[in-house]
């Protein structure tokens, strides 16, 4: 086989997310020839974030009249011209060496120059390039022989937060079919809970209108509600709390957060009155809610600067649920490594689009596994088509997905995705329960 395979073109074009909102689409093409028989071409179009960490890789954008300021021409240009530039003639198999020629051409830490956006479409597509011409699974290019490990999908049921508008503060509420015997299976459990908790609603005169990723966006005085519901909803569409459905919830506390304490807006509204907690209330509400109903994973329970707080929480709930860090970590190697020193988190969300390169969300990937976190491979509430995520969660062997609910085409091609995925693997795909050690 040959193991040299020049990149011979590198093209992009604006086109539209889930949102109705402009992103970068790149296509990359490798072989003896541009075109035909002789060339392979990859595609990757870009997600984009609502509820946004601080110290997130830039996203460019035009602001210009076009599109209200969010076009993304300059992140196009800069692909077609910056970056095609530095990586034509490279060879596609060397993933590393792309992407740092990538960052280089930039030159910034937050690659603000050219764009994350515009790095990360060359890279994503690269990647699907090469498993193209070597005529192999993204997947298995990615992970080889050991990408076999089946994720545990945090299906969103309910938006609150920037994902919604209504009086939920919280932003996601998800259900994991930690009971499930294969993917297969757990997304059909998922998948009848959704449709479950959508005819509980709706008897109830509730809104089933559906946020960002698909969940449902009724008005509710709380999480409380939120998580009753939920319960209700898993037991009658005939499966078990705590035993076959788990529960996981982003906070996206930073979205919350006011002059040190934690604003709760909706929750406000809906009982009259301002609503506030400091970071040990948020610690104890959290404390509460764990006796109350079968949660194992919070996200973002506090805000991105509050590192003492983050580790107090660790302290006291690490040990009884997993504390996942998107907006404390944002895909950043320096912020983990700053985490796992300070013991703050046990668990981080890999967002590509977050750090802007495939190779860096590897590498934070790598690292969490190594200081046993947990890592768990996410969409964002900006999404597309592409399906790039699916096959990074089984590559890396994270055993947690979060890509939404079963509503809306670009969430439900990542679950078709894996479904395929999982075929394609037949005996050898492995679905564990990530909240149980050591079981097969």
């Amino acid at each position: 086989m040959n193991r040299y395979l020049p990149i011979r073109k590198v093209y992009a074009r604006e086109v539209l997310d889930s949102r109705g909102n402009p992103t970068v689409e790149t296509e990359v093409t490798v072989g003896e020839g541009i075109v035909g028989k002789d060339g392979y071409t990859g595609k990757a179009i870009i997600p984009s974030g609502a509820s946004t960490g601080k110290y997130e890789a830039l996203e460019l954008r035009d602001k210009d009249k076009r599109y209200f300021g969010r076009g993304v021409l300059k992140a196009v240009e800069n692909i077609n011209d910056k970056l095609s530039e530095s990586v034509l003639g490279e060879n596609v198999l060397n993933q590393r060496h792309i992407d740092t020629l990538l960052k280089q051409e930039d030159g910034t830490e937050n690659k603000e120059k050219v764009g994350a956006n515009a790095i990360l479409g060359v890279s994503l597509a690269a990647a699907d390039a090469a498993a193209k011409a070597l005529r192999v699974p993204l997947y298995q290019y990615l992970g080889g022989c050991q990408a076999h490990d089946m994720p545990v999908p945090m299906m969103n049921i309910l938006n609150g937060g920037k994902h919604a508008e209504n009086t939920i503060d919280f932003q996601e509420f998800m259900i994991m079919p930690v009971g499930a015997c294969c993917f297969r299976e757990g997304l059909r459990m998922c998948v009848e809970i959704y449709h479950k908790l959508k005819e509980i609603l709706q008897s109830e005169g509730l809104s089933v209108a559906v946020g960002d990723e698909g969940g449902f966006a009724p008005d509710l005085k709380g999480a409380e509600e939120a998580l009753e519901y939920m319960v209700r909803a898993v037991k009658e569409a005939g499966f078990l709390p705590g035993k076959e459905i788990s529960f996981a919830l982003d906070i996206a506390a930073s979205e919350l957060y006011e002059n040190g304490m934690y604003y709760f807006p909706g929750q406000s509204i809906m009982q009259n009155k301002r609503i506030i907690k400091s970071a040990e209330e948020m610690i104890s509400y959290y404390e509460e809610l764990l006796e109350k109903f079968p949660i194992v994973s919070i996200e973002d329970g506090l805000c991105e600067e509050d590192w003492e707080g983050w580790v107090k929480m660790t302290k006291r709930l690490g040990h009884k649920v997993q504390l996942v860090g998107d907006d404390l970590f944002v895909t950043n190697t320096k912020r983990l490594q700053k985490g796992i020193e300070m013991r703050a988190g046990n668990a981080i969300l890999i967002k590509v689009n977050q750090i802007g390169s495939l190779s860096e969300a590897m590498e934070a990937v790598n690292m969490a596994h190594k200081a046993g976190y947990a890592a768990i491979v996410s969409h964002r509430s900006g999404e597309s088509e592409d399906t790039f995520i699916a096959d990074l969660a089984v590559a890396m062997g994270t055993g947690q997905i979060k890509t939404g609910a079963p509503c809306r085409g670009e969430r439900t091609a990542k679950y078709n995705r894996l479904l395929e995925i999982e075929d394609e693997l037949g005996q050898e795909a492995r679905y564990r329960n990530p909240f149980i050690k050591n079981n097969s």
